[in-house]
């Protein structure tokens, strides 16, 4: 099969036609031909005002909820999900029932999503079912295609376990992956501790329940020389102990929410659940903090962190609510809105040499691993690919917009 994109920019730094227009032959998944024009019989040709083209796409933490929460989402309704969001890489949470903490597990969620145009990626669990008591066999968990590491929504709170995890996986030069969020300090806690959280009558998590946490993993990084992952940072203050630790030369690296990047906590003024995430919507000082960490390279890339709930998980009232947005499919938009051009495709590819998930570029010879999409325009969120649509920006007109992606010997079109 002969596909043709037709006069895209290229936007891979690694790639010697970086910034520039061309036309793209890609033959039974590999690039054949790259030109300023190509006159070809391709199969399917694509082309777009404004197209350009990057290496596929990474999402760091996705929550497909197979095996055990199929009501919610399944591994093939997310990675329709994933498709339509741009992305040929997903990292998906090991938050399923059984959890996602031994190998027979693992190689299950892996075959059922064989043969699909996006490459899932299993992270297993730190500790036996999540429960945060025991560790996991992580090494054999690793050896079946686990790609890092987490308790996913449960982080780690046991600082001997988070010791021993951090060293058992220097064997195999593994990544922990941690949510920073101290589960007693934002006990009962239902928004950002702030003048909204005052306003509103509701309970408030404080910004310390992010960096206590996370001054003790970093503290636990420094002590073991091991390597993490801190995902779904939220706090102007977080991103500084990211920065210094960084500098410091700790290997460490961090991921943001598309919905931190663009809203802050006046958005909960509705009392509206769709709102309800954890970590919580922070102030705007924190927004424009971690708009400042992602242009400067603080913080690496992006986490959808994707969390499908039905129907009666959201509709009710506030304090009840499940936590979670579904936003995989709008992640780019999101963050083409709140921060822009600058970075853009290296924010979502990013993840993939943090996670050895493959050095492929867009040069003649390499295989064709990439995504389709254009920074002008518009977009509407509309009919979601997911099984649930727990998400607030439905209906809403927003910047950008994924034409495609292609991977794995296969051409996924947006309509």
């Amino acid at each position: 099969m002969q596909v043709l994109i037709q006069q895209a920019k290229v936007t891979d730094k690694r790639s010697g036609f970086h910034n520039q227009v061309v036309d793209i032959l890609i033959e039974d998944g590999v690039i054949k031909d790259i030109a300023s024009s190509i006159n070809a019989k391709a199969d399917t040709v694509i082309k777009a005002e404004g197209l350009c083209v990057s290496t596929g796409w990474v999402d760091i933490l996705a929550d497909y909820r197979e095996p055990g929460y199929e009501h919610k989402e399944t591994i093939q309704s997310g990675l329709k999900a994933a498709a339509a969001g741009g992305y040929t890489h997903v990292l998906t949470a090991p938050n399923t029932n059984p959890a996602v903490s031994t190998k027979s597990i693992v190689q299950s969620v892996i075959q059922k999503a064989a043969g699909n145009v996006v490459n899932l990626h299993p992270l297993g669990a730190i500790t036996q079912d999540t429960e945060g008591k025991n560790l996991a066999e992580m090494l054999d968990m690793h050896s079946h295609g686990a790609v890092a590491f987490t308790d996913g929504w449960k982080p780690v709170q046991n600082p001997q376990l988070m010791l021993k995890a951090l060293e058992y996986v220097k064997a195999f030069n593994g990544i922990l992956v941690q949510i920073p969020v101290d589960a007693a300090l934002a006990a009962g806690g239902l928004m950002h501790e702030g003048p909204e959280s005052v306003r509103l009558g509701m309970a408030g998590i404080p910004s310390l329940s992010e960096t206590i946490l996370l001054y003790r993993d970093i503290e636990l990084l420094r002590y073991t020389g091991s390597c993490l992952h801190v995902t779904g940072i939220s706090t102007a203050e977080g991103v500084d102990m990211v920065r210094r630790a960084k500098k410091e030369g700790l290997n460490i690296t961090c991921s943001v929410t598309p919905y931190h990047l663009l809203l802050n906590d006046t958005a909960l003024g509705g009392y509206s659940s769709m709102y309800k995430v954890m970590p919580p919507i922070r102030s705007e000082a924190d927004r424009k903090a971690l708009l400042k960490g992602l242009k400067d390279g603080t913080i690496d890339c992006i986490a959808s962190h994707h969390r499908p709930q039905e129907w009666d998980a959201k509709t009710k009232e506030y304090e009840y609510a499940a936590d979670g947005m579904n936003v995989q499919e709008i992640a780019y938009n999101l963050v083409l809105q709140a921060a822009g051009e600058e970075r853009i495709a290296e924010i979502f590819t990013a993840a993939r040499n943090i996670f050895g998930l493959g050095d492929t570029n867009i040069e003649k010879g390499a295989m064709a691993d990439m995504t389709l999409y254009t920074t002008s325009g518009s977009s509407k969120s509309g009919k979601m690919q997911s099984a649930s649509a727990n998400n607030p920006f439905i209906g809403t007109e927003l910047n950008g917009k994924v034409v495609g992606i292609i991977n794995n010997k296969q051409v996924h079109i947006n309509e």
